[in-house]
């Protein structure tokens, strides 16, 4: 195979069902030498060729390039603060299963036997097609792949025993939604986009052009840490007045004088759908933070994951009140949006199985 083949792979998976001559066109080749490049693609079982739907106009009819109905696969997980869940996704990002559970804060040993377990279900029937994991989790990922989860009292945990194979990955869940909001959600075409996701606790990512800034060493985006909070309240993570300890469900809690729930985002959710006044509260500590950090970044669009796209919805007065009155005067007259992210709470799978994609198609052609 050449880098032209792995070329049009990433075509063929960032645009599904993209016909034969756009891909041509994007790659900058004829259409002659695209569809030498197909025919070696199909035969190598990585992808096929599908009719359109017909137009009504006269000519040759078009094709489709699409996964091939034996080509390889990935598997994407998400580890959240309460639950997990396992996709396997063909080329194009389409989830063509899917197998989950709960965990409710249980010890990393109860999940990731759990998590492994649901893995040895889907060998016998996708087998060696199965080729990489892509891993999304509630914490910091260190470059060698090792988990800190404060919240969870999760620490330094070695998450590559969830895979042998050798293509395999794993990210923050906030900055793997945030990737695949810039690949296939709201921020698409975003200069300099700021993502936010609300869990238990608060996390983040910049993406600059379509490029996530990981910072040194692989960590940046923990704006949940940053000191918007109360300096009185202590976060699991060792310092005072963290941002993210103000706008979780943990954080609503407190405010109602109720102990911290074992499972924060459903409590959340449940608190804002019953319209507790804690809601607009905790919607304009989270308005101000963004004021701070759209002043900082100078981004020019915000995106709102996890229970942060309930909130937009529930008290979006509050919110965009408390984010006004925070901006410099220079961003006023134009303010940067706030939208809730188009992915919802699948963006950290997505984002998964998009950075597993992406580092196994090299691999394949």
């Amino acid at each position: 195979m050449t880098t032209r083949s792995t070329e049009l792979l990433r075509v063929a998976h960032a645009r599904p069902g993209v016909t034969r001559a756009e891909a041509a066109r994007l790659l900058g080749v004829g259409t002659g030498a695209a569809t030498e490049i197909v025919a070696r693609l199909a035969q190598a079982s990585l992808l096929a060729e599908a009719p359109a739907a017909p137009s009504g106009s006269r000519g040759r009819p078009t094709t489709l390039l699409v996964p091939h109905p034996t080509g390889p696969l990935v598997l994407a997980a998400a580890i959240t603060h309460e639950a997990w869940r396992i996709d396997v996704v063909e080329l194009g990002g389409n989830a063509v299963a899917s197998v989950r559970g709960s965990h409710a804060g249980s010890d990393w040993a109860e999940v990731i036997a759990a998590v492994t377990a649901a893995i040895s279900t889907l060998l016998p029937a996708y087998g060696e097609r199965l080729r990489a994991l892509g891993v999304s989790v509630p914490g910091t990922v260190s470059p060698d792949l090792r988990l800190d989860a404060s919240s969870l009292g999760w620490h330094d945990v070695d998450l590559t025993t969830l895979w042998p194979g050798p293509v395999f990955v794993a990210g923050n869940d906030a900055t793997l939604a945030a990737a695949a909001e810039s690949a296939r959600g709201a921020a698409q075409g975003a200069a300099m986009a700021l993502h936010l996701r609300i869990e238990g606790g608060l996390g983040g990512a910049v993406v600059d052009h379509g490029r996530v800034l990981m910072g040194a060493r692989g960590a940046g985006g923990e704006f949940g840490h940053m000191p918007f909070g109360d300096p009185a309240i202590i976060c699991p993570c060792g310092a005072r007045g963290c941002w993210g300890t103000a706008v979780d469900g943990t954080a609503m809690a407190r405010r109602l004088g109720k102990p911290a729930p074992p499972d924060p985002v459903t409590y959340a959710r449940r608190i804002i759908a019953a319209g507790s006044p804690v809601v607009a509260e905790v919607a304009a500590a989270l308005g101000r933070g963004i004021a701070g950090l759209v002043n900082g970044l100078d981004a020019d669009l915000v995106t709102l994951g996890g229970i942060g796209v309930d909130l937009l919805a529930a008290v979006p007065g509050e919110l965009d009140a408390a984010y006004q009155a925070g901006l410099m005067k220079v961003h006023r007259a134009s303010p940067p949006p706030i939208r809730p992210a188009a992915l919802g709470d699948d963006g950290p799978i997505a984002g998964a199985g998009e950075e597993a994609w992406s580092r196994l198609l090299p691999e394949l052609a």
